[in-house]
């Protein structure tokens, strides 16, 4: 019976999923930022370090050969510190949680094309003080179509409501193997990879990641404050299968303007687009403390099962 109910999530996951080849299942990573300075505006010296932990979990439900209800959580967590003795209501160190679901469902029409629509509420705090503040909620509509076995390309729109503000982004959804090397996958404008497969073991590409995420500040010194955390990483991959469904990803490269911002709790803009901010007058609070953009080293242990 388990290996019928193994063999029906597989198949359906196949019929939804044209040209990817594999399904991440649970991912554990690791990143590791090298020590920067703070910015040359800055009034103080030393330098900030910053570091990451993130951990996924996917499990889609196959509810019949025309529709996924698809469910993945994922958790994770910023640390950025310092030597350095700030004003008490400016967060220092930053120690940042997110706890975010994804639930929603995916159906494909006759033609094989597909819609998807996902409901993703977040929790985004320090862990101190927790109210309803400290929740967001959003999600995300695709629509999918199959131009070939190769080709699978997705439209549509994410949402969310952040601490700050509204946040909408236009979505590309793209699946498309090139060749029987070379492929390329990603949520533009959020992640890409273009991937080169060397042998059955090894994979290696260039990636790229960004995105605005909001944290909001519990502990009583803050006020509620909250920090919009921006970054876009981009570098090159080396993905090693290690055994069965196993694989251990390493990932080097740049953080491009990656800052920290505090702000007050009612400091807030009117839209924010991936490109630009509609109404942004806002103060920032920590401003003479941000740091430069820096190199990282980033490592996953990943278990995915082939489609």
């Amino acid at each position: 019976m388990k290996k019928k109910l193994v063999l029906l999530l597989i198949l359906g996951l196949v019929s939804f999923v044209t040209a990817q080849e594999t399904l991440d299942i649970i991912t554990i990573s690791k990143q590791f930022g090298t020590p920067q300075p703070f910015e040359a505006q800055s009034t103080y010296t030393g330098e900030t370090t910053e570091r990451g932990t993130m951990v996924n979990l996917i499990v889609p439900i196959v509810l019949n050969e025309k529709q996924i209800w698809y469910n993945s959580i994922n958790y994770m967590q910023w640390n950025v510190t310092n030597n350095i003795d700030m004003m008490d209501n400016i967060a220092n160190p930053i120690k940042l949680h997110g706890l975010i679901l994804r639930t929603g469902l995916i159906h494909k029409f006759s033609n094989k094309n597909s819609i998807q629509v996902v409901f993703i509420p977040r929790l985004m705090t320090d862990f101190k003080n927790i109210s309803n503040k400290h929740f967001q909620f959003g999600g995300t509509f695709i629509y999918e179509k199959v131009y070939h076995e190769r080709l699978k390309i997705g439209y549509g729109v994410l949402y969310n409501q952040e601490a700050f503000g509204s946040n909408v982004v236009p979505l590309v959804n793209l699946e498309w193997k090139m060749s029987e090397r070379w492929s390329m996958s990603g949520l533009l404008p959020v992640n890409s990879k273009i991937k080169y497969k060397v042998n059955e073991k090894l994979k290696l590409g260039i990636y790229h990641f960004g995105l605005v995420t909001s944290y909001r500040l519990g502990k009583e010194a803050y006020k509620n404050d909250y920090i919009e955390r921006r970054s876009i990483d981009i570098g090159l991959f080396a993905r090693y299968k290690i055994s069965g469904g196993i694989h251990i990803e390493g990932r080097y490269g740049y953080s491009f303007g990656r800052s920290y911002a505090q702000y007050n709790q009612n400091d807030k803009i009117d839209l924010a687009l991936p490109l630009a901010t509609i109404g942004d007058n806002r103060t920032q609070l920590n401003e003479n403390s941000n740091f430069s953009n820096g190199a990282y080293a980033h490592v996953r242990l990943v278990y995915a099962i082939n489609l």
